[in-house]
């Protein structure tokens, strides 16, 4: 008799323990291995050439659309610099980037496997433009090679780290026979096109090298007062912005996940009044697709300048 007791005793033990786990797991929100796990979001980043408010409309809008394409979270998240998006993407805070072509060569050297995608139908052929404050003296520069009339004038760049607004415009000086020692004092940078813009115009600085698309679309948008600065030159072409991806995102949502980002951005559609928002935002018509070797010229240069070790 003890010994059926003592066995009812330890049934009765164990089923109130197993209703104690259930309860617990319901209490601390565990679930069991039938439960999908919840999917890790893709962390899409940019560089910050120019208005965080801007910047976060447009990458808050391209998310969305990238949530509903793919089915899973996308989340974008911003970055204070050039340097902070590079080191973002190689310890792998950020997934998807959109950089300028420098930063881009500086990303993938970092991370073997790292693809550029896609570009704006812009990026094949994209321009910086030397902008100047009236009341500089300097006309229109018809050729490259007029550029030595730059000489002791103040200069501000953009970030450090700009293709359009440091890099090519420095390599297209230096072309012309104009060093960075021939402006009067120190060369700026501005952090940023937009605020380029603004030191020219308040005569901050006499000159100024900005992205061509943000100058047409500020100027387009009346956020420029043409009557105190002005387009004196502009740049031969060359490949610029373009989005890249970690291989780590295959590894994290199956093979061939690249291949369906990259289609979600050439999908966007200039006709769909939802995508068109997106487009303009980028100053775009369309992306398109592209290839690491097409930045090859962009590496060069980084390197001869000191830019790429």
């Amino acid at each position: 008799m003890k010994k059926q007791l003592l066995s009812a005793f330890c049934l009765l033990a164990l089923s109130l323990s197993g209703c104690n786990t259930a309860s617990n797991n319901e209490t601390s929100g565990t679930t069991n291995s039938d439960t999908p796990a919840a999917v890790q979001p893709l962390i899409t980043g940019a560089i910050p050439d120019q208005d965080p408010e801007k910047l976060q409309r447009l990458y808050g809008l391209l998310a969305d659309y990238l949530s509903a394409e793919l089915d899973i979270p996308v989340e974008y998240r911003p970055v204070t610099d050039y340097l902070a998006a590079v080191t973002a993407f190689k310890v792998g805070d950020l997934d998807l980037v959109w950089f300028g072509g420098l930063t881009g060569v500086q990303a993938r050297l970092q991370v073997p496997g790292a693809e550029a995608i896609a570009q704006r139908d812009i990026d094949a052929e994209f321009h910086s433009v030397l902008i100047a404050n009236v009341n500089s003296g300097l006309g229109e520069l018809a050729t490259d090679a007029d550029l030595v009339q730059v000489k002791g004038k103040t200069l501000t760049f953009g970030s450090e780290s700009s293709t359009s607004g440091r890099l090519m415009p420095q390599y297209f000086l230096e072309q012309a026979g104009v060093s960075l020692d021939d402006f009067q004092g120190e060369v700026g940078f501005s952090a940023s096109h937009d605020a380029t813009i603004q030191l020219v115009e308040a005569g901050t600085y006499a000159l100024g090298m900005v992205n061509e698309q943000v100058w047409n679309t500020r100027v387009a948008a009346g956020d420029v007062d043409t009557n105190r600065v002005k387009v004196i030159w502009r740049s031969p072409a060359y490949f610029d912005y373009h989005w890249v991806i970690s291989p780590a995102v295959d590894e994290r949502y199956g093979e061939g996940f690249s291949e369906k980002v990259q289609q979600a951005l050439l999908n966007l559609d200039p006709a769909n009044p939802e995508h068109q928002e997106i487009l303009e935002l980028f100053g775009a018509a369309q992306f398109i697709p592209t290839e690491n070797d097409n930045y090859a010229e962009i590496e060069a240069v980084g390197r001869q300048i000191g830019k790429i070790q």
